[in-house]
């Protein structure tokens, strides 16, 4: 399960933001998740769960993942496709020579967090 391993670099990502903003307390990270990133998202919010009640900034922090749709793009008719319903074969023209536009990355989008000064 390498979704827990993902989870430490997002929560040791956000904690050094958090540290460069002074910010006491994470409500919320949006993440998004490319369609095709091989990560499975039900796993990446059970291991969130877990990991983040044992840090100080993060107890009780939401976790919101929205999906980037995969795109495919085929190198011979220059037709864009969505990846998941048509596979590496383009609809278009029935060729292999296709590549992803986008739909593997993962990005932490969005930090909702409470700064020091709005505790007091």
């Amino acid at each position: 399960m390498h979704e827990l391993g993902i989870v430490f670099h997002i929560i040791r990502t956000v904690e050094d933001v958090a540290k460069q903003n002074d910010v006491t307390c994470i409500l919320r990270v949006t993440l998004q998740l490319g369609e095709v990133s091989g990560v499975v998202g039900s796993y990446l919010q059970d291991c969130w769960k877990w990991a983040a009640a044992k840090t100080d900034l993060l107890p009780g922090a939401e976790l919101t993942v929205e999906t980037i749709p995969a795109i495919t793009q085929c190198r011979a008719c220059g037709q864009q496709y969505e990846t998941v319903r048509y596979g590496r074969t383009c609809p278009h023209c029935q060729s292999p020579d296709t590549y992803l536009v986008q739909g593997n990355e993962m990005l932490i989008k969005e930090i909702e967090a409470v700064e020091a000064d709005e505790t007091k």
